[in-house]
C-alpha cells in the first residue's frame, strides 16, 4: 500500500482539510492549518506532499521525523501545522486499516467519556450570565470564556475590575460544582497579568489561559508565583521543547493545538512531558470536525487530561461543526461529556461532496487588527 494522492479544501469558516488517498482505496483525513494563513499552510502540504506521495502510509513515526526535520530550517507554525494534518491523515488510514480507533493504536482509552467545555461571550456581566445559563441547561459543566475585550498592556482598575465583574457572573450561574476559565489572550504585559491573576483568585477560576505571550516566557516564574490560581497555556507552541520552560516555571495546565503542534504524534509527546511535571492536559481545538476527532483520541488515551475544548459556540465560527461531517453522533455532549466513539481512525465520516463544494466556494479569513486609542498595535 502507497500513498498516491494529497489534497487540500480550503473550507469556510477559516478551516483547512487534506485527503491522503492511498492505492488500496484507504482515505485519511486532516486538518493542517493557521488561522488566518490557511493558504500559506496550503502551500507547504504541496511541498511535503513531494515526499509523501509512493510511501508507505502506516510508518508514521517515521515520515513524522523526516517532515520535521527533513529540511534544514525547520519549526514555526505553518511547517508544524502542515505536518499536523498530514499526521492525523496517516493516524486516520491507520485506524481504518488496523479496524480500531486511534486511541486504541496509542496503547488503549483511559477513560470511556471526555469532558468538554463550552465557549460563552457577552460584552455586559448580564449577557455571559446568560450565555451561561444556556450552557448549564445543556448539561455542560465548563465554560470559558474571554477575561476581556479589547485592553490595555497595563490595564487600568476599571479594566481589571469588568474582568472581575464578569467572572463573578460566571461563577453566581455555575455554582461551586461546575467551572470556569478564562482567556487573557496575551493581550496585557507581564506586571498586569500579575494584577489580575491576584484580582481573580477568590473566584476560583480553572484556569487563566495565555497571561503572558510566548516571548514573554522568561517572566513567567513570577506570574504564576503571584498567586494559586492555575495557568494554562500552550496554543501557540508548537514542539515538546517549546513546553520545558512553561513547565519548569510550574504551569499547571498544558494547551497544544493538535493542528498546530506536529498533529497526534506529538500532541501525545507533550502529554507525557507534561505528565513527567505533574501538569494536565487540556488541548486547544477551536477549529472543524477533523481537528477535534483528532485531539478526542488522544484525550480519550492521556492519563492527565484535564479538558477538551470545542469549537461550537465560539462567535467566529459561523459554520458549525457538524457541517462537513456524515454524522454528527460523536460531536453530541452527553453531561457535558463527549462519550466513547469505537469507530476505526479519527472516528468519523467526512461528507466530502460536501467539502469539495465548500472549497470551491474557499475563504480569506483574516483575524481581527486592533489598535489601542493612541493609534498603537493591540493584541487580538
Amino acid at each position: 500500500m502507497k500513498i498516491e494522492r494529497i489534497e487540500t479544501f480550503l473550507v469556510p469558516p477559516r478551516w483547512l482539510f487534506c485527503r491522503i488517498e492511498t492505492s488500496d482505496g484507504v482515505v485519511g483525513w486532516g486538518e493542517p492549518v493557521v488561522e488566518g494563513r490557511a493558504e500559506v499552510v496550503r502551500a507547504a502540504i504541496d511541498v511535503l506532499a513531494e515526499y509523501l506521495i509512493g510511501q508507505d502510509p502506516l510508518q508514521i513515526e517515521r515520515h513524522w521525523q523526516v517532515l520535521t526535520k527533513g529540511g534544514f530550517y525547520r519549526g514555526g507554525p505553518v511547517l508544524s501545522s502542515a505536518v499536523a494534518g498530514l499526521d492525523h491523515a496517516l493516524w486516520d488510514i491507520a485506524g481504518k486499516v488496523y479496524g480500531a480507533p486511534v486511541a486504541a493504536l496509542l496503547g488503549g482509552r483511559v477513560r470511556d467519556r471526555v469532558r468538554v467545555y463550552a465557549w460563552v461571550g457577552g460584552d455586559e456581566p448580564s449577557a455571559i450570565g446568560e450565555a451561561v445559563a444556556e450552557q448549564v441547561e445543556a448539561g455542560m459543566t465548563a465554560v470559558k470564556m474571554n477575561a476581556s475585550g479589547q485592553i490595555q498592556i497595563s490595564p487600568s482598575v476599571a479594566e481589571i475590575n469588568d474582568i472581575v465583574t464578569r467572572l463573578t457572573a460566571a461563577r453566581s450561574v455555575l455554582g461551586d460544582s461546575r467551572d470556569v476559565a478564562i482567556d487573557l489572550h496575551g493581550r496585557v504585559g507581564v506586571a498586569g497579568a500579575r494584577r489580575i491573576l491576584q484580582a481573580v483568585e477568590g473566584l476560583q477560576p480553572m484556569f487563566v489561559e495565555e497571561p503572558v505571550l510566548p516571548e514573554q516566557m522568561a517572566h513567567l516564574p513570577e506570574v504564576i508565583a503571584t498567586s494559586t490560581v492555575p495557568v494554562a497555556l500552550g496554543e501557540r507552541l508548537y514542539h515538546r521543547s517549546d513546553f520545558l520552560a512553561p513547565l519548569n516555571a510550574g504551569v499547571a495546565v498544558v494547551q497544544p493545538d493538535v493542528s498546530h503542534a506536529g498533529g497526534i504524534s506529538e500532541l501525545r509527546r507533550i502529554a507525557v512531558l507534561a505528565d513527567a511535571h505533574g501538569a494536565l492536559l487540556a488541548p486547544h481545538c477551536p477549529l472543524g470536525p477533523i481537528s477535534l476527532a483528532a485531539s478526542l483520541q488522544v484525550s480519550f488515551a492521556t492519563p492527565n487530561f484535564l479538558i477538551q475544548e470545542q469549537s461550537r459556540g465560539i462567535h467566529y465560527n459561523t459554520t458549525d461543526l457538524t457541517s462537513y461531517v456524515v454524522d454528527p453522533t460523536p460531536f453530541t455532549w452527553t453531561d457535558g461529556h463527549a462519550e466513547w466513539n469505537p469507530l476505526p481512525g479519527l472516528g468519523i465520516t467526512v461528507d466530502e461532496e460536501a467539502v469539495r463544494a465548500a472549497d470551491r466556494t474557499g475563504h480569506a479569513w483574516r483575524n481581527p487588527l486592533w489598535t489601542h486609542d493612541d493609534g498603537s498595535f493591540a493584541e487580538w
